[in-house]
């Protein structure tokens, strides 16, 4: 009997682990590393915002990109006052838009209430309703004047002492008609009177 021969197997190469082997393979925990930076990246959000409350100017703010001034260029010139008419104007303009909206919801919302109790908790929504829409019709009031000041260039300028309000300030605040320093005396006047 002839036994035939097995052929012998290659024996497998022994991989020796050179510099150039250990570039040529990404190691895991980088795969992992990248896959979570891009789970984690953030989305650009919306340039327009929905405004829940147009009274807190600063989540109204945030629609709006801030104003970046030249070295050069002189305070309160025609590109900052068209800045500060579009904010004012937008702002004037989401303000009466949240005050038609509450004289339509009271307006559809005339029903006769059977339970007395019910009916007190309506009317004290309106009058809760009613009285921040007072607040916002004087601020609409503030707007309108501070629109007026820009036209008379008076805009950005302390109508206490007579230097400029500050563009951050005013972005933070466009009603503003004082400066930090007057504002400050101002409210600790008030405290030292009304305690």
């Amino acid at each position: 009997m002839v036994t035939k021969k097995k052929p012998k197997s290659t024996p497998k190469k022994v991989q020796t682990k050179t510099k150039a082997n250990l570039k040529a393979k990404p190691k895991k925990s980088a795969l992992r590393k990248t896959s979570v930076k891009k789970t984690t990246t953030k989305k650009k959000p919306n340039k327009r915002q929905t405004i829940s409350n147009p009274s807190d100017f600063e989540s109204f703010a945030k629609t709006f990109t801030p104003y970046s001034p030249n070295k050069t260029e002189k305070y309160m010139n025609k590109s900052q006052k068209k800045h500060f008419i579009s904010i004012l104007s937008a702002w004037k303009l989401a303000l009466e838009t949240e005050q038609e909206k509450t004289e339509q919801l009271i307006q559809k919302d005339q029903s006769n209430f059977p339970d007395s109790l019910d009916r007190a908790a309506k009317e004290e929504e309106f009058m809760l309703e009613l009285r921040k829409r007072e607040r916002e019709r004087k601020l609409i009031s503030k707007i309108e004047m501070s629109l007026k000041d820009i036209d008379d260039d008076l805009y950005g300028f302390c109508e206490t002492c007579g230097i400029e309000i500050g563009i951050k300030r005013l972005e933070a605040r466009p009603t503003a008609t004082q400066c930090i320093d007057c504002k400050t005396v101002d409210e600790i006047k008030e405290k030292q009177q009304f305690g």
